[in-house]
């Protein structure tokens, strides 16, 4: 089977990965009722079919944060993602840069922030969680402005993790000791590929932003220990303030889902926001993205970039997040399957299929750049 789309590399990742890791990518929390909003709600925009226009010429670049890129969208943080490919946030990285668009590192990746700057030829953003531990954040954002990081992405909307049902039941987190360490190599087991690609060759396997703290023999239970212990629930908007103290690069704050908290974001001189439910990975039952993403982008884009995510699979997709008032679009599951279904190749095919699908939607809305895409771009 032949990738065509994002959906087709699901497909391949699931025949690929080992059933823990591929469910932690798919799955979200609870019910999974906002996950399935995402998608269902974007897929309910319509787009405002436009002829005789002169599309001879397209344009898809943009700026943001000052820097120029390809196309709006960027790669977004996404935990243990190099766990689905031989060093792969590494891939991720030299793949985003090869398109001309931002990859962004998590706190929780398996490479370090040293590891991918070195391989990677762009700067990249770094993402990062309020820790308890503020002598940790601070030696983090450290190597984060030695790696010269491009932009800092301050997720928020995880004060404590949410409850994701299917790492359970996949044996991924709850399955402690040996018990579940024999679960998941049976499962490795059944993956010859991935487990010669990255279970053998692939090693150190170690989160290793926060391996320092976790210790040199740790596990996926320690991890998710440390998670349940580490996060911070007392983190408030006064937090900003450290933040700000110890980073003066651009700010982008991830996890708005309220007009409220946009404003909020605005206010106390954030660069840019993420409008965004976290994948439908944190509360169950809030939101979509795409219906959340109008009236913020109305409060606040005059002050504030407006990226968003959630749900999104193709480049029309991304076109509708535009329209829908967003500057950037931040690419989450789309491009892990990819990376674990083809590693660094399957992410630049992606990035490929995205802007060619891009291109076709402007073209038949009657948009040559990204700057004409607006709400005039729907069927109101």
């Amino acid at each position: 089977m032949k990738a065509a789309s994002a959906l087709d590399y699901r497909e391949l990742a699931r025949r690929r990965l080992p059933h823990f890791l591929f469910e932690y990518i798919d799955g979200g929390s609870y019910a999974e009722v906002t996950l399935a909003r995402n998608v269902q709600d974007l897929e309910k925009v319509a787009l405002r079919q436009r002829v005789l226009h002169d599309v001879s010429a397209i344009d898809l670049s943009t700026r943001l944060f000052g820097q120029d890129l390809a196309m709006p969208v960027a790669l977004a943080p996404i935990g243990l993602a190099g766990m689905n490919a031989r060093r792969g946030e590494v891939q991720a990285a030299r793949a985003a840069a090869r398109a001309g668009v931002p990859f962004c590192l998590s706190t929780v990746s398996a490479c370090p922030l040293a590891e991918v700057a070195a391989a990677s030829p762009a700067p990249f953003w770094f993402q990062l969680y309020m820790i308890r531990d503020r002598a940790f954040m601070r030696d983090l954002l450290a190597q984060a402005r030695a790696a010269e990081c491009s932009a800092l992405v301050f997720t928020v909307d995880m004060p404590v993790p949410g409850s994701r049902y299917r790492d359970y039941r996949s044996g991924l987190a709850g399955a402690a000791g040996m018990a579940g360490a024999a679960r998941r190599l049976w499962q490795a087991m059944r993956r010859p590929s991935w487990a010669w690609d990255v279970g053998v060759c692939g090693r150190p396997h170690q989160l290793g932003n926060v391996a320092p703290v976790l210790g040199r023999d740790s596990g996926l239970e320690d991890f998710f220990a440390w998670m349940r212990d580490n996060f911070d629930p007392a983190v408030s908007w006064r937090d900003l303030d450290f933040i700000r103290a110890e980073w003066e690069g651009p700010l982008i704050i991830k996890g708005i889902l309220d007009v409220e908290d946009a404003r909020a974001a605005a206010s106390l001189g954030a660069d840019g926001i993420v409008v965004s439910n976290h994948g439908g990975r944190q509360l169950d039952g809030v939101p979509s993205t795409a219906s959340a993403l109008p009236a913020i982008a109305d409060a606040v884009r005059d002050r504030l970039s407006v990226l968003a995510d959630g749900g999104v699979r193709s480049g029309l997709d991304v076109v509708r997040m535009l329209a829908l008032g967003a500057q950037g679009v931040l690419l989450g599951r789309a491009w892990a399957y990819a990376l674990g279904a083809r590693g660094e190749a399957g992410i630049s095919h992606l990035l490929a299929l995205i802007e060619a699908e891009m291109r076709v939607a402007m073209a038949l809305t009657g948009k040559n750049c990204i700057a004409a895409i607006d709400d005039s771009t729907l069927v109101q």
